[in-house]
């Protein structure tokens, strides 16, 4: 069982609330998870953003629905309670309640479709089309557009750089690591990469601006087929030896193999492999070779601005 999606979490919020006492919300959330009897691993997933748990998402959604519907009541900031539109329902015991079922009450169907335009006429043809899409909350809907939507930049920037030259690539792999804060100046970095001359090692990188400490770096432009093996990594930790170096980055736009990763875990030295998915990744994190096209605020109401002196 996974965690269920908020019109689920309706129902249990309502019975929740059914004694008509005054409830915070972080406890009704947490016991409308209880009667939906979730397991501890359901309630410790997460949304895609990996911020939020998601049944403290899905509950919360729930009741910010049912609250537009009129079946529960806002008292004061985070507290809420039944209303006696909902009491009637509850007493009616309903079967599990849904967006469709909530889109058959006027007051909400004006607030749903407030920003689509007005609001289908009729009332079960809208409740249809709209549940068909809306299982989902608002705040997951958008999480998964940006996630569908860097994981298409990410597809396309792997692309891009298989379609490049190895000179290219090598600026790239200085550009990335200067703005996760390796390598002192971009100037330094660019002089240090590619030019060690030392077998199975592609350039050397200062750990801090300071250079404290150096990082060996190994960058593979393989085709995506190519996985890297454990005899590449080993020749590359062989060569590590060879400098006295503690530590390497081992850095490819294609995949290593389970036998590098296993043999990575199990030497002395720290060598981090980065594979096509990490690098694009981490690209797209760090802004090299990627530029922001818009961005939008996610705001919520400020409790504390309305509390009375």
């Amino acid at each position: 069982m996974t965690c269920p999606d908020y019109q689920t979490f309706m129902l249990p919020v309502l019975q929740v609330l059914r004694d008509g006492s005054e409830q915070r919300l972080p406890d009704i959330r947490l016991r409308a998870a209880q009667q939906l009897n979730l397991s501890a691993s359901d309630m410790a997933e997460r949304l895609a953003s990996g911020r939020r748990l998601a049944y403290e998402d899905r509950a919360g959604w729930a009741c910010t629905y049912l609250t537009q519907a009129g079946l529960i009541e806002w008292v004061r900031r985070g507290v809420y309670k039944l209303s006696s539109t909902g009491a009637r329902l509850l007493a009616s015991n309903p079967a599990p309640l849904s967006l469709a079922f909530l889109l058959t009450i006027d007051e909400f169907r004006t607030w749903y479709h407030r920003d689509k335009g007005a609001a289908d006429d009729d009332g079960d043809d809208a409740a249809e089309g709209d549940a068909l899409v809306s299982t989902a909350t608002p705040e997951e809907q958008l999480e998964t557009g940006y996630q569908s939507l860097r994981s298409a930049i990410e597809t396309q920037l792997l692309q891009r750089i298989l379609s490049s030259s190895p000179t290219f690539f090598e600026n790239l792999v200085v550009e990335l690591l200067v703005a996760m804060g390796y390598g002192g100046s971009l100037r330094d970095a660019g002089r240090a990469l590619g030019r060690s001359g030392d077998g199975g090692i592609d350039g050397i990188i200062k750990e801090d601006k300071l250079g404290l400490d150096a990082i060996y770096i190994q960058a593979k432009r393989w085709d995506t087929k190519h996985k890297v093996s454990r005899p590449d990594v080993q020749a590359f930790a062989g060569s590590l030896e060879g400098v006295r170096a503690r530590k390497g980055v081992f850095i490819t736009t294609s995949a290593f193999s389970s036998e590098a990763h296993d043999y990575v875990s199990r030497i002395e030295k720290k060598i981090i492999l980065i594979d096509g998915a990490a690098l694009v990744g981490l690209l797209f994190d760090h802004g090299v070779g990627v530029r922001t096209k818009q961005t939008y605020e996610v705001k919520e109401v400020d409790d504390e601005y309305f509390l009375d002196d």
